[in-house]
């Protein structure tokens, strides 16, 4: 399991597919977002799931960013 979040282009996959479904009419985590962003008033137990279950490949893709840019060194 270690090695399939450690691995960009699983992590990407999850990102284009489970982190963006449904597509139409917009990506379902960005509507979430902007209903955050918009106060989340009337928003239930399913929808903040919702937004960890659909934001999770993010934050999977987020960590090993950091992961990368702390990894390098410098010569």
């Amino acid at each position: 399991m270690k090695d399939l979040v450690a691995n960009w282009k699983v992590v990407i996959l999850l990102c284009l597919t489970l982190g963006l479904a449904p597509f139409f009419p917009e990506p379902h985590i960005w509507g979430k977002i902007k209903w955050i962003m918009g106060g989340a008033v009337g928003m239930q137990f399913k929808d903040w799931f919702d937004v960890i279950f659909h934001g999770f490949p993010f934050l999977l893709l987020i960590r090993l960013a950091v992961l990368k840019v702390m990894d390098t060194k410098p010569n």
